[in-house]
């Protein structure tokens, strides 16, 4: 017997059922048969893969929204607006019957990431609920049982994440390949995957860079320059380091992913789809090479080796050639990795990339090695050889793709696995702290206070301000931050308010090993916030709810600031414009102006401008720029030397140069300044300092360190270290006519200058200059020999850098 059941009318017929029933009418076997549903050929006119062929943001956004209505296995969501307000989406996909019970799944994980809400209630000496009025209330120990039955019922959460970095254009282009399968296949495979799993897939995480790239791709396609990078940032304020943002969360897009998706769903995985160069491996993998930040739970390090070698050797299985894993990539900074201290797992997968969508032929001669491995020869962590040839786009996205996939399948299959992990990793975190353990840490009053603690709440950490208490001893004020350790997201406190210490890796010959990114994230030192960590359990009580008390800027200041912008992108300019119009707490009218070469050639900026800032930077780039031939003329050339004679004659009539970090080592040679760069050449074995977090000492009567205290920090990141070839002037001395030097900042003679982080040859810093002016004509250049406005973080030496540009 056969009966056809129609959903809905036929006009808007996608999905009907044949129930066949056997002749005894003992089985029914449902079979779904998909019509319908769009092919992402049909919208964007070409399949992704194809070469020179890029979509554009509204495209993609099209392409999900006619997805969503075809398939009741997909639901669209808009969460808001990205920088340049481009429409910022995710799609959630599962099967019908998972879709129609979302709240549900919610709810079990939110549950599952604070075991709490699953206990009976036991005595305890310290407070477990967030405004509880006493530190001797009744706190939840979890139930094991209460969990168990909700893992049965849940579900895997994978959140993919694509499109970050917006030249690697086949994440996002994937995003619709793994979208459309996942909505219109009856494979078991994917009735398997839809049925066990909730997918939280995000297009691009950066839509308005999807765009920049898609426009300079089309412009130059044909040309001699197509597949070159454009010229200018592809992400408004950060460029490349949006995915550096996963920390700070300064940034709108950050924002909407940390609110909305991952404290909204809790993944235990976080698929992010990335590209890396051409002429390395083809797919990176995980593990991750050490070092492994301290708060990182040994549960993920656990989770993300498995899930790693797993994909690796299924990859290897179906022929696939030049994997590595356990090199290239480490798990040391939070700012790449939320999911790490929220319980879930960061996979991250890296594939080899072409010219955006423009095919390359690779040499096998042409292979270079990366950190960890040598893509010529086979190794445990590497292999099979790729022996070099033709590289498509087709080859990037059939690669993610089909990662994806298998990842999926891994969180489908061991659904109970991923669950059972995820709330092992919060129950531990949640438990009572044994003596030995830290306790809580506190955070007490500073100016900046109120943006450490914004971080730190967005994350989901607890804090109490209670009534005055003693600690170890010590009477600490009403209003003191408190944050208990045991509660789900501690670790991620502890990481952002500890000192880092950064291990002293070498490679055979001696050479330090380049961390991937930077060594130091200390929060609190780059806010001026000084946390006290607390080892002994101590007791508090609670007054009326209430909030944190902020900070406060300074007197009415009225500013011209031409904020220099290389055609040889930099991301400390992107930053440096973010801090300028967003990020700063002065009471100072801003008018900036972006100034480019041509308009720096030209001269007569002292008309125009007040102060002029070159970010962080190396010399060539600011004065060469790009080379003849490898981009259009008008992109090429740098400053030159009209110029360097454009901005001395500005300094001369009373402007102020601001430069930042290495674009000091530009106005040193070029303007010929009676400073010297000391660590300039130096081999790493010598003096290596790759992102981390130094004491200086201050001036702090000097205008420009006003609001500063005489001990300060600095963010050090390939930076400059000063040395004066001519006399200091003090107070009230005569100011010859050739350039004379004020030394605001320096680094101690007999301190330590690190403070967080990892730095080599600590000696050669000592006793010398950190920031310098020097005044010229009417004017000053003023030398940075590190990044006050760091990632939109420093706020401690904010002040060094508008105190700076507002010089008169």
């Amino acid at each position: 017997m056969r009966r056809r059941l129609s959903l809905i009318p036929a006009a808007f017929l996608f999905i009907t059922f044949t129930i066949q029933t056997d002749l005894f009418g003992l089985r029914t076997i449902a079979r779904a048969q998909t019509k319908s549903v769009p092919a992402p050929t049909d919208v964007l006119g070409f399949t992704p893969g194809d070469d020179r062929k890029l979509a554009s943001w509204a495209k993609v956004v099209e392409y999900f929204q006619k997805l969503a209505a075809t398939s009741d296995r997909v639901k669209f969501e808009e969460i808001g607006k990205s920088t340049m307000g481009a429409p910022f989406v995710y799609v959630t996909i599962s099967a019908p019957e998972n879709l129609k019970h979302l709240d549900e799944f919610k709810e079990i994980q939110r549950q599952l990431a604070d075991p709490r809400l699953l206990g009976t209630r036991t005595s305890s000496s310290a407070s477990s609920a967030r405004r509880a009025p006493r530190a001797d209330a009744e706190v939840r120990v979890p139930s094991d049982s209460k969990a168990s039955q909700l893992i049965k019922r849940s579900k895997t959460v994978v959140a993919i994440t694509c499109g970050i970095h917006s030249t690697e254009v086949g994440s996002y282009l994937s995003s619709m390949l793994i979208a459309y399968r996942l909505a219109s296949s009856n494979e078991p495979e994917v009735q398997e995957i839809l049925k066990n799993t909730i997918i939280l897939l995000v297009p691009s995480t950066n839509p308005d860079g999807v765009d920049i790239v898609n426009n300079w791709y089309q412009k130059t396609l044909g040309t001699p320059y197509e597949g070159t990078d454009p010229p200018e940032l592809y992400h408004k304020y950060t460029g490349h380091d949006d995915n550096r943002d996963w920390y700070a969360f300064t940034q709108v897009e950050t924002q909407l992913v940390v609110d909305k998706i991952l404290n909204a769903w809790h993944p235990q995985i976080v698929h992010d789809i990335h590209q890396q160069g051409a002429f390395g491996s083809r797919l990176f993998l995980p593990p991750y090479m050490p070092p492994v930040e301290p708060n990182v739970p040994q549960q993920i390090v656990e989770g993300y080796t498995e899930l790693g070698n797993y994909l690796a050797k299924e990859m290897r299985a179906t022929g696939y050639r030049g994997i590595t894993t356990d090199s290239t990539y480490d798990a040391w900074s939070p700012s790449r990795a939320y999911s790490h201290y929220h319980g879930g797992v960061r996979i991250l997968q890296e594939t080899a990339s072409c010219r955006l969508a423009t095919p390359i032929t690779v040499r096998f001669d042409q292979l270079r090695a990366g950190e960890g491995y040598d893509p010529r020869k086979e190794t445990p962590n590497f292999g099979p050889i790729w022996q070099g040839g033709e590289w498509h786009i087709r080859d990037i996205t059939n690669t993610m793709t089909k990662v994806a996939f298998l990842l999926l399948k891994h969180a489908a299959q061991n659904r109970e696995l991923w669950l059972q992990r995820f709330y092992g990793i919060e129950k531990d975190a949640v438990r009572l702290r044994r003596p030995d353990e830290l306790f809580a840490i506190l955070v007490p009053a500073a100016p900046h206070r109120a943006d450490v603690l914004k971080i730190l709440d967005r994350g989901g950490v607890e804090m109490d301000a209670p009534l005055p208490f003693v600690a170890e001893g010590v009477k600490y004020p009403e209003g003191t931050a408190i944050i208990r350790m045991s509660q789900p997201n501690a670790g991620f406190a502890k990481a952002l308010l500890e000192r880092q210490h950064y291990p002293n890796m070498r490679d055979a010959t001696g050479r330090p090993i380049q961390p991937y990114d930077v060594t130091a994230h200390t929060v609190s030192l780059l806010m001026g916030v000084e946390p006290v960590f607390i080892h002994k359990p101590f007791r508090y009580r609670m007054p009326p709810d209430r909030g944190f008390a902020g900070c406060t800027g300074g007197g009415p200041i009225e500013v011209r600031v031409g904020l220099y912008k290389s055609h040889v992108p930099s991301m400390d300019a992107g930053w440096t414009r973010w801090v300028m119009e967003n990020g700063h707490p002065f009471a100072m009218t801003i008018h900036d102006r972006e100034i480019e070469d041509q308009e720096i050639r030209a001269g007569g900026l002292a008309a125009k401008y007040d102060s002029i800032v070159i970010p962080d930077q190396v010399r060539a780039a600011i004065l060469n720029g790009h080379r003849k031939g490898a981009m259009p003329d008008e992109y090429t050339g740098g400053l030159g030397e009209q110029g360097v004679k454009a901005l001395r004659e500005f300094v001369e009539a009373g402007g102020t140069l601001v430069c930042l970090n290495r674009a000091s080592d530009f106005a040193i040679e070029q303007f010929k300044l009676p400073v010297r760069d000391v660590v300039d050449g130096l081999p790493r074995t010598d003096f290596y300092v790759p992102g981390s977090i130094l004491r200086i000492e201050v001036e702090n009567s000097n205008p420009i360190a006003f609001g500063i205290s005489k001990e300060s920090i600095a963010w050090a990141e390939n930076s400059p270290v000063f040395e004066v070839i001519q006399t200091t002037l003090r107070a009230g001395d005569q100011i010859p006519a050739e350039p004379t030097v004020h030394v605001i900042a320096w680094y101690a003679k007999d301190k330590d200058p690190l403070l967080s982080g990892w730095l080599l040859g600590a000696d050669r810093v000592k006793g010398k200059a950190a920031l310098v002016q020097v005044d010229m004509g009417k004017g000053h250049i003023i030398l940075f020999g590190f990044r006050p406005q760091y990632r939109g973080q420093s706020l401690a030496t904010y002040p060094l850098f508008f105190n700076a540009i507002s010089l008169k």
